[in-house]
């Protein structure tokens, strides 16, 4: 059977007080647009349309690279006008299903939304419910006494009596497209809002002796909406509990679980130490037996087996090799590959480079846009002069070289297996292997010479 879902992320999200569309705003590092995308691709939907309105354009160039299909409300009329935008994507055929999900509902599990779509009958539908124990501003599950679904009402369009039920419509709901096109033609604006609610072919299906099948969501953070900057933060604080608790559930050990930030995919091992405030962002691999010191970030990165990440050191698209030591105050920018037991000391920083098995950069050095060699060691204060003011150039260090502190390494430059390059030199030539190189001016002393002093 088909699948179609739509997403409605018209909303204005004045709340919000942001010239930024509401849909538009990140939790968990990705715009909770994204995050109902992300979602409905995972299960395997046909088409994806998206009901824009408010920023419009805004909303659209920031999907990329997504195979949705966009449909505009122009007016904002209710959730149901907003459906009947998306009217001309359904089918007639009586094998496609329609599943609404909302740009600023973004953590209903995939396993939530299959039970859902599991429980919908084959011409009507079934909603997606939970239980508030403050439901106020929610459309309430209004139930026979045999405990069949009969409406929803709106909290404006509610009586005292109705407003004390707790059991709350999430909005989230699916239904055969055949039948969804008939309800939603036939639906009006009669309310306090004159507005199209989506709910009201709840109704419209009992009358006609369907079945409406309501499937309770467990954890009402799945389905926590947002319309203001202090629901952002609670649905952030969710996210983040959801993630950590994956996280030590699957061998992790946070220090401090609610000072560490996840914002993207994690794969992880076993053993894993992770001390407080470190954000991991975008897609990181973790192998076993991984220490991360505080104050580390982590960004689209791979960390092998045993590799020690110490204090205040920030990794970018980079591949560390196992058994490696990096920091503390190191800094490993994109483009970078370190192979096993490579140690970056404090105040390193490695930009678009290949450091191979046993190397050590020990101290306050810049090595970038180079290929390094095996055991080979950096000393204190060694500079890769890589740019010339419009070009990026190589330095490319062999084996079991030995070099010494303050060196400018100006580029492009080779040195070869065994060299030894002497402390204080600036390298603008080719270095042979096995010698000792150094560039040096001769030391003078000045006899008879007097330090200035003030003037009074």
């Amino acid at each position: 059977m088909s699948l179609n879902v739509v997403i409605l992320a018209a909303g204005q999200g004045t709340r919000m007080r942001s010239k930024l569309p509401k849909v538009l705003h990140h939790v968990g590092g990705k715009s909770m647009l994204a995050h109902t995308i992300t979602t409905a691709e995972n299960l395997g939907a046909d088409r994806i349309i998206i009901v824009y309105g408010h920023g419009g354009e805004a909303v659209r160039s920031a999907i990329q690279n997504k195979k949705v299909e966009w449909v505009e409300q122009k007016e904002r009329l209710g959730t149901g006008h907003a459906v009947q935008q998306a009217i001309p994507f359904f089918s007639a055929n009586v094998d496609e299903n329609i599943l609404v999900l909302y740009g600023d509902v973004p953590f209903a599990t995939e396993g939530t939304l299959k039970a859902l779509l599991d429980q919908q009958p084959c011409d009507s539908m079934a909603i997606l419910t939970t239980v508030l124990t403050s439901p106020h501003g929610y459309g309430r599950i209004v139930r026979s006494v045999q405990g069949t679904v009969e409406k929803i009402v709106e909290e404006k369009d509610a009586n005292n009596e109705i407003r004390q039920i707790a059991e709350i419509n999430t909005g989230i709901l699916c239904a055969s497209s055949q039948s969804l096109v008939k309800w939603l033609n036939n639906i009006d604006n009669n309310n306090q809002q004159q507005e199209y609610y989506l709910t009201d072919c709840v109704g419209l299906a009992v009358e006609e002796g369907k079945s409406v099948e309501a499937v309770m969501c467990e954890d009402p953070t799945e389905v926590m909406g947002v319309n203001n900057r202090v629901h952002l933060a609670e649905m952030e604080s969710a996210f983040q509990a959801r993630q950590r608790e994956i996280l030590m559930l699957n061998g992790v050990t946070l220090r401090d679980p609610s000072s560490v930030f996840v914002e993207g995919i994690i794969d992880i091992g076993n053993d894993i130490i992770i001390e407080p405030n470190v954000l991991l962002r975008g897609s990181v691999s973790i192998g076993d037996d991984v220490s991360i010191g505080m104050n580390c970030v982590i960004t689209d990165s791979v960390i092998s087996a045993g590799t020690v990440i110490h204090p205040n050191s920030v990794i970018e698209d980079s591949k560390i090799g196992k058994h490696c030591e990096i920091g503390p105050f190191a800094r490993v920018r994109p483009k970078t590959e370190l192979a096993s037991q490579v140690k970056l000391g404090n105040f390193v920083e490695v930009k678009k480079s290949n450091i191979a098995s046993g190397s050590k950069v020990n101290h306050l050095s810049y090595i970038g846009d180079a290929e390094i060699g095996k055991d080979t060691n950096i000393g204190a204060g060694t500079i890769c002069c890589n740019y010339d003011g419009a070009n990026k150039h190589k330095t490319i260090i062999g084996n079991n070289v030995f070099i010494g502190s303050d060196t400018q390494l100006v580029a492009p430059v080779k040195i070869d297996d065994g060299a030894t390059i002497g402390a204080g030199s600036t390298i603008t030539r080719n270095v042979p292997a096995k010698k000792l190189t150094l560039s040096r001016s001769k030391q003078t002393t000045i006899d008879n010479w007097q330090r200035p002093v003030k003037q009074n």
